[in-house]
């Protein structure tokens, strides 16, 4: 039962293709009506896998020969865990809403057909390379979807729309490359590309390789990173990010399936090789630093963003950040989970921008304008109870976890990270509430503490067994935890700077918000507004892009000139 589901779950996504694209214009709006039951099916079969893994372990699919010179050629095979059929689960769940969203959406374009194939085409990739038994064919799918998103901005003959799914080729050429290299390298060092043999074979004989004469470094270091920047470019990390802004032409429903599941793909990509992962603190390292990096730059230029389609890109980019920060803790499960309530909100958030769009266009006035407050809607009630409330989380969280979870806070960073992070969700959930106008203060305040009880439950309880149930055994998330190990004062450093920053942002925003004067030195006013024009012009990124861009092709000229020995 669960090898068939396996098999039939990418077929009914061809299935769907076909059914869309053979046929007559008479029929089209038909046949992409009913091609969204094939696609149902596909969700339903996933679940079912989904609940025959739990229940009876992974299954593995060959259709070669390992030892054979010919698995490089065709070396499709498909490994179902927990975590491939979870984000197989949640790949249908969205693509069959966005699905059924495009046939209406896109009704009235001329490539309606070519549009909806593509989508079915984008799913079926996405569902192989989840399933990839093995690094050859995940790469293959790998780079059939970096095609794919080049074909997905759809509308070519647009200026704008085509220089964009340019350098979305262009940039993630440039990551790919760096992956087929980590490929390549790690079969060259361990003689397989079969998942969990190389990760036998690494653990079992660690190696150093030397890249400079006088710098050796290990070969897990080597092969991870560059495997690495392989999940950069998918998950639009600083500096490989550019190609997310850039895509924002492409309809709407391809960015709802691109910000909910394709942009997923590097943290799938580092928890489907987590023990290769763990075997390397360096590399997981760089990914909390570059990871952290981009979180700050993409919710900083989210915020000053005025076009509603780029504020969520960046805002994307910042999650994602989040993300592979939290792989470079080691909390791989923690990435997981985020990556799946991240992908449901932003896919809801992307069908729906599209009425917002069209109902600001009709009326002037929507959506309707916040005005300063006059300081009339400043409330002591609500102002103490969200500042106590996010300064005792710690305290509170601290005091749960160990009465009834009794985890050792003080033997693993990773876990006072996932506290961090409940501390932080919690507090951006209840300075929003502080922006509510005509409420009466105490409600205000009874929905701040409710909030504070339902995050803490969920991350505490939900994130504990969803941890529980995508890495089973214990001691292999400790070493994953261990591996990730920041020198202890460097970490308090981090955690104390950042609730600093969390709270002092959280005091100055709520003042701010109902029109209380605050003072601030007029150097800081001055940094201010030159931080947010940079911010705004999205940290000049795409003009030295272009101007890299341009002086490389002014190389490339000269050299070829040079070879076909011309002068100037």
């Amino acid at each position: 039962m669960l090898l068939s589901l396996v098999l039939i779950v990418p077929l009914l996504l061809l299935v769907a293709a076909g059914i869309v694209m053979i046929g007559g214009d008479a029929s089209r709006f038909t046949r992409a009506k009913a091609a969204a039951y094939p696609i149902g099916l596909a969700f339903l079969g996933a679940g079912g896998a989904l609940v025959l893994v739990t229940s009876q372990g992974p299954v593995t699919v060959r259709f070669y020969d390992p030892s054979s010179v010919a698995s490089f050629i065709i070396p499709i095979g498909f490994y179902v865990d927990r975590l491939s059929a979870v984000m197989m689960t949640l790949i249908t769940g969205v693509s069959t809403i966005i699905y059924c969203y495009s046939t209406s959406y896109m009704y009235q374009d001329r490539h309606a057909r070519r549009y909806l194939a593509l989508i079915c085409l984008t799913d079926f990739v996405l569902i192989c390379m989840v399933s990839s038994g093995n690094f050859m064919m995940l790469f293959l799918f790998w780079q059939l979807l970096s095609y794919l998103l080049y074909l997905l901005a759809h509308n070519h003959v647009h200026a704008g729309t085509l220089a964009g799914a340019f350098k979305t080729f262009t940039l993630l050429r440039v990551a790919d490359t760096a992956f087929l290299a980590g490929i390549v390298l790690a079969y060259q060092l361990y003689g397989t590309l079969e998942f969990h043999e190389l990760f036998a074979r690494a653990a079992a004989a660690p190696m150093t390789i030397s890249v400079l004469p006088e710098l050796e470094v290990s070969a897990a270091t080597a092969v991870t990173f560059l495997l690495f920047i392989g999940a950069m470019g998918k998950s639009a990390q600083v500096p490989l990010h550019l190609w997310l802004p850039g895509s924002l032409f492409a309809p709407t429903p391809v960015h709802a399936l691109l910000h909910a599941g394709i942009i997923n793909a590097g943290g799938f990509l580092i928890n489907r090789l987590a023990p290769l992962f763990g075997m390397s603190s360096t590399t997981l390292h760089v990914a909390f630093v570059v990871g952290t990096v981009t979180a700050a730059l993409g919710a900083t230029m989210m915020l000053v963003q005025n076009d509603i389609k780029k504020t969520l890109g960046f805002s994307t980019i910042g999650q994602m950040g989040y993300m592979i920060m939290e792989c470079g803790f080691g909390a791989f499960s923690l990435a997981v989970f985020h990556l799946i309530a991240h992908g449901l909100f932003k896919a809801t958030v992307f069908l729906n921008c599209g009425n917002v769009i069209h109902k600001a266009r009709q009326e002037p006035h929507f959506p309707p304008l916040d005005n300063e407050d006059d300081g009339t809607g400043f409330s002591r009630l609500t102002w103490s109870t969200g500042f106590v409330t996010s300064l005792f989380i710690p305290l509170l969280i601290l005091l749960i976890t160990h009465g009834v979870l009794r985890s050792p806070l003080l033997e693993s960073q990773g876990t006072v990270i996932i506290l961090f992070f409940i501390w932080i969700t919690s507090s951006q959930a209840i300075l929003t509430l502080t922006r509510l106008r005509q409420v009466a203060s105490w409600k205000v305040s009874a929905a701040m503490l409710a909030t504070l009880l339902f995050i803490v439950f969920v991350y505490l309880f939900a994130v504990e067994s969803f941890t529980a149930f995508l890495y089973p055994n214990p001691d292999e998330v400790a070493s994953y935890f261990k591996a990730a190990d920041l020198p202890d004062w460097l970490f308090d450093l981090i955690v104390v700077m950042a609730t600093l920053m969390t709270v002092c942002g959280w005091t100055y925003l709520y003042l701010r918000a109902h029109g209380r004067t605050i003072w601030m030195p007029a150097w800081i006013e001055c940094l201010r507004i030159r931080l947010y024009t940079v911010f705004l012009n999205r940290i000049y990124a795409d003009e030295l892009y272009q101007l890299i861009g341009s002086m490389t092709a002014q190389l490339v000229h000269r050299i070829n000139k040079l070879e076909r020995g011309w002068s100037r």
